[in-house]
């Protein structure tokens, strides 16, 4: 019997293992928008936030960084920051322009989507959500997302005679979505085990999204990097974890209880109670500040 999930429950930060540090933070600042809230030197460790106050963001210098291709492992394939309306949306799209990087576009029906990667080929979508009044769903419950082309004209005029500023308050870690090493296994705890409802079975996409509280999606999963994959060697930069925020302890505690009555591992690190998904993907989970 899978856990009750918290109908509210959002996602936190995400933290990722990268090969240059001051190379990142220029990034993660100048092309994303993002700011620097502490830095660490003596860890090579910086977090970042939008609002001043909340960490999305926390990288690693890893020591002989292994940069691996793209889609070559289990863990990250993007991580999505959700800006609070297509005006934020369209001043990021215009300093992307700017900053020259390829970028990579969508209508997903349910949100219009910009897709970029980081210097070490993290990738990261920023994205807008529609209204939830416009989202569809299909007779078996899948949300109907689409990979349409973007109007891009329309987007930009968005924000026509507005100044960018980095991206503001109300941005959040929208979604995650990650490679798995087997689809129908990791369906099986996402929903199974962990409470998530799955709101889009995509066959054809070799892809399966699951949410809490009816949003169109929390967390991907796809086989993209191939049947069987598995995370690669500790050194390799990529995803370090993710982090599903829980509205109240009671909420967290019922869940974990749960959880461990079915046998699965949690491990408390800090603040954050940590557990992993079949392809061995660090899952914390923490209680939402009060």
């Amino acid at each position: 019997m899978p856990a009750i999930l918290d109908p509210h429950i959002s996602l936190g930060e995400v933290k990722l293992k990268i090969s240059q540090l001051e190379r990142s933070i220029r990034f993660y600042e100048e092309v994303v928008g993002l700011k620097v809230l502490s830095l660490d030197e003596a860890k090579r460790e910086v977090s970042f936030t939008a609002d001043g106050k909340t960490t999305l963001l926390v990288l690693e210098e890893v020591p002989n960084a292994l940069v691996k291709q793209r889609r070559s492992h289990a863990g990250l394939y993007h991580f999505a920051i959700l800006l609070p309306d297509r005006q934020a949306l369209s001043l990021a799209l215009h300093n992307l322009i700017r900053s020259g990087i390829p970028i990579g576009q969508a209508d997903h029906l349910v949100s219009e989507a910009l897709y970029i990667e980081d210097p070490d080929h993290n990738g990261i979508e920023i994205y807008r959500d529609r209204p939830r009044s416009e989202w569809t769903q299909d007779a078996g419950g899948n949300y109907v997302m689409a990979s349409d082309p973007l109007d891009m004209e329309s987007l930009l005029a968005e924000s026509s005679g507005l100044e960018w500023s980095g991206l503001p308050a109300g941005t959040v870690i929208g979604h995650i979505h990650l490679h798995v090493g087997d689809l129908r296994t990791s369906k099986a705890f996402y929903e199974g085990k962990l409470g998530f409802d799955v709101v889009g079975d995509y066959a054809q996409m070799s892809a399966v999204f699951v949410s809490a509280g009816g949003y169109h999606h929390h967390i991907g999963m796809n086989i993209w990097a191939g049947i069987g994959a598995v995370l690669p060697p500790s050194n390799a930069v990529g995803l370090s974890y993710f982090t599903i925020v829980f509205p109240s302890t009671a909420s967290r505690e019922a869940w974990l209880t749960a959880l461990q009555a079915e046998g699965i591992e949690t491990k408390q690190q800090d603040l954050a109670v940590v557990v992993h998904d079949p392809s061995g993907i660090a899952i914390h989970t923490v209680v939402a500040a009060g």
